[in-house]
């Protein structure tokens, strides 16, 4: 089952350049999919549109079988939680307790309920006793995980993470990544958007963009063996991949060489 489908999606921010064109996407219940691009390739402004931050050019979003449209944005929020890139951005609570509350009192939880989740998803993700700190009393990445804990109470079928990890240190990221596994092993579908292949190899899918176009869509297994596109992709190689790359160049024949960069590259 599609839980998310794309067709003919696009957008610009200026009449003569367009920051997406003419996207097709179809994302299963319960999937993992990165999306990939550097810098302006349009990631974000994908992840904006489908919660609907974004109005479309042109195109249809469709959202557990609702079509995105004005009149639905609401509904549709319900079921998609997005952590940001920049976690002082994202931090709207006065406390801990406060944030982690802030997306259930939007959709009008019963108090008791509210406070029931509180405890549950702060202790989830190892915040409990933090419920009552303020947000310059946290670190970069424990105000990643307030952010995650706040989606998590509102229950919602989708998450997306756009590159929620690229302002935190690699303990931090290592940690945001982590949760994002075990919540897609619980069967949440989950959206990374990043700019780092390392974060993509555990997904199920990787789209890749460039200059607002799909530059290439499959299995993350099959992408990451693709080098004509890895290298016009203009994205930062892991270095087994680029080892491996190397060798091939260098008409290397070592196969058992070749498979340890080749599972290196691979290392979940």
């Amino acid at each position: 089952m599609n839980i998310i489908e794309i067709t003919d999606l696009s957008f610009s921010y200026r009449e003569d350049v367009d920051a997406l064109h003419n996207v097709n996407l179809t994302i299963k219940k319960g999937e993992w999919i990165s999306v990939l691009g550097h810098n302006g390739s349009g990631k974000s402004t994908l992840a904006k549109l489908i919660i609907g931050l974004l109005k479309a050019d042109s195109g249809d979003i469709f959202v557990d079988g609702i079509l995105l449209t004005e009149e639905t944005v609401h509904e549709i929020r319900r079921k998609i939680g997005i952590v940001f890139q920049n976690p002082d951005n994202q931090f709207v609570g006065v406390t801990v307790e406060d944030d982690i509350a802030f997306g259930m009192e939007n959709l009008n939880f019963d108090r008791l309920d509210m406070i029931k989740k509180i405890d549950e998803f702060s202790k989830k993700v190892n915040m409990n006793e933090y419920l009552k700190k303020e947000p310059h009393e946290l670190s970069g990445g424990q105000k990643q995980r307030v952010a995650i804990a706040g989606i998590l109470a509102m229950d919602t079928d989708i998450i997306i993470f756009d590159e929620a990890t690229a302002m935190l240190d690699p303990k931090g990221r290592e940690s945001i990544m982590e949760y994002i596994r075990e919540l897609n092993k619980e069967g949440k579908t989950i959206i990374t958007i990043t700019h780092d292949m390392k974060e993509a190899v555990n997904s199920d899918r990787i789209i890749i963009l460039k200059d607002g176009e799909v530059l290439a869509i499959g299995e993350t297994n099959t992408i990451l063996n693709d080098k004509e596109t890895l290298n016009a992709s203009n994205l930062e190689l892991l270095l087994p991949l680029k080892l491996l790359y190397k060798l091939d160049e260098a008409n290397i024949k070592n196969e058992k060489v070749k498979d340890i960069l080749w599972q290196l590259s691979l290392n979940k």
